[in-house]
């Protein structure tokens, strides 16, 4: 609930806060004091659009802050929480700035957030409304969640059943019209992949097979540069000892410089440690002399493996121009193209086991779609008789509410048991419509065209009243209602009985309203009175907590009385009495409702 707003520059507010209650807070005052700007500085912290219009003349801003206690559960602070917003265990700061310029900015729980926000956390913390306001009966999905609303737990909880079966239902509808629709795609690709995977196997080729044939490839085409070149390394190394005219080889060379420095070695460290490097200079040029014989001992001329090496390699260069740049990837390609394979052939078996699972779980959603709408039928009847009562008591004592509950055709939705084709829906096979005939012989409408201003504010009220008496284990709706001159058109006796409901409702909510009439404002848990001032140049307006004395001279006024008059006062003190008894009667009668 709120419990505090502060307005400060919207139409004639120049700064006003207000402080609220649980319960029924009234707001009253003379025409023109400002109280619609009230109703409009609420709107704008909930999001509503922002309009320059509403900053007060000769004020650079508009500027709105509420402070809103919630518990800790309450989806509104979990929202609040996405949006990077602090609050104080529940208590959550609410502010919209709107400059002369137009431009509005937004803060949720001291961070700045987008206006979206605002009325997202709206939705959840508040339900307004007035003689203007439609409310959100203009649509026809809002009829069905009041109704499924007021039927309670178990009726949710079909509902959730039905969207859960609705879902799984969709996705196995989407999947075998998928499936069949590319059923002849699937064929050409099945043919494809058959084709390509035949050609690679035909192939038969091996992990890393390309790179060690190209590397042989060099070696086969080459083999004669490469005999060359290591028989003259050998020899430089070794010498050749059947040449003509052999040249002094390396490993002499080195044996003569050893023994060269063999007599004088004994007598140097420095030159022993040359002797003994040329020692190893020798041994690895005897290594190296071995493995080159070997290596030349390996080279194999032989022009038909190279014919092979190059027919495999030409093979193996086809595989790789269509399917990798790498054997590797060839190979990887075939794997992936294997498991599509395999996919696609046993689609036609995915597409009959659909085609079971879709004929089961229609059958399924059939019979839940049937049992909730049942359960809906009922509770219209139990919520059209609640309405209608309480319209008795709202000067509307003739008008009836009917919950129309139909299924409407569709060949392309459910089939249910009795072979009628009907439109599904997460929510169920049913559209819901709240009817209102407002006088007698008059044809149901739906109640957003049947009611007039005034009319709609006080179905409204009685909605949200019965809605508020559903009992343990209801849904819970938002913290606060707002109701704006919802006695427009009413007075006397049926003002009482309105008020007598608004203080119902207020069992079960804080409510905000809006009023003109004494006998409304005197079922006030805390009564505010919005002050007009003019000092000739510029008209202001600011907003008190009358108690006691002060409030007996508001309601005197607002009977049209003298606000001091000893007999206007005595007349507030007696409708006092009379709405203390009214609100008894009214809690009284709103426990036995609820437990019909």
């Amino acid at each position: 609930m709120f419990s505090q707003m502060r307005i400060r520059g919207v139409g004639v507010i120049d700064e006003a806060v207000l402080d609220l209650s649980p319960g029924l807070n009234v707001l009253t005052g003379e025409t023109g004091a400002g109280k619609t700007m009230v109703v409009s500085g609420l709107g704008l912290l909930l999001g509503e659009r922002a309009d320059s219009g509403l900053v007060r003349t000769g004020s650079d801003t508009a500027f709105v802050e509420g402070v809103v206690q919630l518990p800790l559960d309450h989806p509104a602070l979990a929202r609040a929480d996405d949006a990077g917003a602090e609050h104080d265990d529940g208590e959550l700061v609410l502010a919209r700035t709107i400059a002369a310029s137009g431009r509005s900015r937004a803060h949720v729980g001291g961070r700045t957030a987008p206006v979206g926000v605002l009325a997202e956390l709206g939705r959840l913390l508040v339900a307004v409304h007035g003689q203007a306001d439609q409310w959100r009966l203009k649509q026809g999905d809002a009829h069905r969640e009041v109704l499924d609303a007021f039927g309670g737990p178990d009726l949710l909880a079909l509902r959730d059943r039905v969207a859960e079966l609705h879902d799984r239902w969709r996705d196995a509808r989407r999947e075998h019209e998928r499936l069949v629709v590319m059923s002849r795609e699937r064929a050409r690709d099945i043919d494809a992949l058959t084709a390509s995977l035949e050609e690679i196997e035909a192939v038969d080729p091996q992990p890393g097979e390309d790179l060690a044939l190209r590397a042989e490839d060099e070696r086969l085409s080459h083999a004669d540069t490469l005999r060359l070149a290591a028989g003259q390394a050998l020899s430089d190394l070794s010498g050749d000892e059947y040449a003509a005219d052999p040249a002094p080889a390396v490993r002499d060379l080195l044996g003569a410089a050893r023994s060269a420095l063999a007599p004088a070695a004994p007598h140097d460290e420095r030159l022993k440690v040359f002797d003994e490097r040329l020692h190893e200079v020798a041994a690895l040029v005897t290594d190296v002399s071995a493995d080159l014989a070997a290596y030349l001992d390996d080279i194999d001329l032989d022009p038909e493996r190279l014919a092979y090496v190059q027919e495999r390699r030409a093979a193996l260069g086809v595989l790789t121009r269509k399917y990798g740049e790498t054997i590797d990837e060839v190979l990887a390609w075939s794997g992936r193209s294997a498991a599509r394979l395999d996919e696609l052939m046993s689609a036609d078996d995915r597409v009959e086991s659909l085609a079971k699972e879709l004929d089961e779980l229609g059958r399924e959603l059939a019979s839940a779609a049937l049992e909730l709408s049942e359960a809906r039928r009922s509770a219209a009847d139990r919520f059209g008789s609640r309405v209608s009562a309480e319209l008795a008591h709202l000067a509307m004592g003739k008008a009836v509410v009917e919950v129309d509950v139909q299924h409407r055709p569709d060949p392309h939705g459910i089939t249910l048991p009795s072979g009628d084709q009907v439109r599904l829906a997460r929510h169920g096979i049913d559209d819901v419509e709240i009817l209102l005939a407002a006088n007698p012989g008059a044809a149901p409408r739906s109640v957003a065209k049947a009611a007039s201003g005034g009319e709609l504010s006080r179905v409204m009220l009685a909605l949200e009243v019965v809605g508020a008496g559903r009992g343990p284990g209801s849904v819970a709706g938002p913290p606060t209602f707002v109701f704006d001159e919802v006695d427009a058109g009413v007075g006397g006796r049926a003002a009482l009985d309105v008020g007598a409901r608004l203080a119902a409702l207020a069992e079960q909510a804080q409510v905000i309203v809006v009023t003109h009439l004494a006998q409304v404002a005197a079922f006030a848990d805390r009564h505010l009175v919005v002050h007009k001032a003019d000092d000739g140049a510029i008209t202001s307006s600011s907003v008190s907590v009358v108690e006691g004395d002060a409030r007996l001279r508001e309601l005197s006024r607002m009977m049209g009385g003298d606000p001091d008059s000893e007999a206007g006062l005595a007349h507030a003190v007696d409708l006092l009495e009379q709405t203390a008894a009214a609100r008894e009667a009214a809690r009284v009668g709103n426990r036995d409702a609820a437990r019909l």
